[in-house]
């Protein structure tokens, strides 16, 4: 990959996130190729097209609304960026029925950004959900989880 293409994958994937911390999901979603499609891996959720990302984006902001990137550390491939960060947020709206609990929590999260060109077609996330659920106080969760 020359240089240039690789400045251009960095630079969209900071535009992906800080659009993300200041809600400009509009901005979000352009980040993409024009199918957007997220997966988390800890939870097997896929959304696929800006109407399932945009809802997506929306119940998150809706239960951390303060959910933000820290420590933020990119590695490039060949055709993927992978960033390794800290996510961190507090619970203050409904989070999947169950009322706010005003905790916070900070997990490590891996991104791999998946590319065509400069344009992303596939965020995929890993993270440790059982950690940000017992943070926030919402530990029960977990066995409702363990129980579908």
């Amino acid at each position: 990959m020359d240089d240039d293409l690789r400045a251009r994958r960095l630079a969209v994937v900071e535009e992906h996130f800080a659009s993300e911390v200041e809600q400009a999901f509009d901005r979000t979603l352009a980040t993409f190729d024009g199918h957007p499609r997220y997966e988390i891996m800890a939870t097997g959720q896929v959304f696929d097209g800006a109407e399932e990302v945009m809802g997506y984006y929306l119940s998150t902001r809706t239960a951390f609304p303060d959910q933000r990137h820290d420590n933020v550390r990119t590695h490039v491939a060949d055709d993927a960026v992978i960033t390794e960060f800290d996510l961190l947020g507090t619970n203050l709206g409904e989070f999947f029925g169950l009322p706010p609990t005003g905790r916070s929590f900070r997990v490590p999260v891996i991104a791999v950004f998946s590319f065509v060109g400069d344009e992303i077609v596939n965020e995929r996330i890993y993270f440790d959900s059982a950690s940000l659920v017992n943070q926030i106080g919402h530990g029960a969760l977990l066995a409702a989880l363990a129980d579908t």
